[in-house]
């Protein structure tokens, strides 16, 4: 039983096959002889480190869900980036927990899928990650962009195919990875939180649009300037998030980079969660025509992203790694990415 998951041009596959005992064994082409191993009747303490944690938590979530696996192995191939903001653990995840559900006959959802596979990274792995990643993983559709209520986990599809208009999606890969995010992720959720609390809203997403200059201000009158940004970087990418897909449903692709532009400098100045690295990126791919780009993913390192006309692509591309040059910094990888579906089963040929 296969399963993939795909963030074009790249894939990662699960092939999972029945065992006669109850222990599940996970390999990886990348890793070579590199093997984690669990016993499904054990607690978690006897989990592995490393990529191998992911998959195993993934069996993990499922038993504590009440879902009957038995014992597997498990073989993957993938060429997601790691460490690049692109959501490799997220499709690892879907694509194992895919391959388990359809070798054992459990039929679950797309964002039921995605629920266990966030569970397994928070619960087994320990990272407190949203449903974001996962939910894209399961539930995107080919051409079209996802718009998720995070709270009531309701999705729209938002159509996205940019080869249509002549553009094209380009991410560049900065290759640069930091160890701030965990601790950095904490303290901005923290700060958000504490705003939320002061404003007297269950989260910043309440404050009713008509209403953000004066929460901002009653926050100023905390004395505490971080939170201010925090907040401002919140409110305003929550309007910003809006008017895409109001432009997107308009069939305006093209007018979406200005918004792009504006929260990365939002992410930059208020969130403060880019890298020089980032925002040299940034400025050159939109002093090099590209119509707007920012930073994905958790920052820090990782990767922007890039709307630019079709034809510019090749241009930009050049000009960013000869900026990045030009600053003393190393090259980054760059391509071009589709909307692509989902995580879903696959039959061996």
């Amino acid at each position: 039983m296969m399963a993939s998951c795909s963030r074009s041009p790249f894939l990662t596959v699960a092939a999972a096959a029945r065992r006669s005992d109850r222990r599940l064994v996970v390999r990886s082409v990348q890793a070579g002889d590199g093997a984690g191993l669990v016993d499904l009747d054990l607690g978690s303490t006897d989990s592995p480190k490393g990529w191998a944690a992911y998959p195993l938590a993934v069996a993990r979530a499922l038993l504590a869900a009440g879902h009957a696996i038995q014992g597997a192995d498990l073989l993957i191939d993938s060429d997601v980036p790691i460490g690049a903001g692109l959501s490799s653990s997220a499709a690892l995840e879907c694509s194992v927990a895919v391959a388990l559900c359809a070798l054992f006959g459990i039929e679950l959802p797309p964002m039921a899928i995605a629920l266990v596979s966030q569970r397994a990274e928070n619960e087994f792995v320990g990272v407190p990650c949203g449903i974001m990643d996962q939910a894209a993983s399961m539930c995107c559709r080919a051409g079209y962009a996802l718009f998720l209520d995070t709270r009531t986990l309701v999705a729209q599809q938002v159509p996205f195919d940019l080869p249509a208009a002549d553009l094209a999606l380009i991410v560049i890969d900065t290759q640069v990875k930091h160890d701030l995010m965990g601790s950095a992720y904490a303290e901005r959720r923290s700060s958000c939180l504490e705003a939320a609390r002061l404003l007297g809203v269950p989260a910043l997403r309440d404050v009713p649009a008509g209403e953000v200059d004066r929460a901002l201000e009653r926050l100023a009158e905390f004395g505490d300037d971080v939170l201010v940004r925090r907040a401002r970087h919140v409110l305003s990418e929550q309007a910003r998030a809006l008017e895409v897909v109001s432009r997107l449903q308009a069939g305006q692709p093209e007018t979406i980079g200005e918004l792009l532009s504006a929260s990365h400098r939002s992410l930059r100045d208020d969130f403060e969660v880019s890298s020089p690295e980032l925002d040299t990126v940034v400025d050159v791919a939109n002093a090099a025509g590209a119509l707007g780009a920012r930073l994905t993913g958790a920052g820090f390192g990782g990767s922007a992203i890039a709307l630019v006309a079709e034809h510019d692509v090749v241009a930009v591309e050049t000009l960013v790694n000869e900026g990045l040059a030009e600053r003393g910094f190393g090259a980054a990888a760059c391509f071009t990415v589709v909307a692509s579906a989902g995580a879903h089963e696959v039959t061996a040929q």
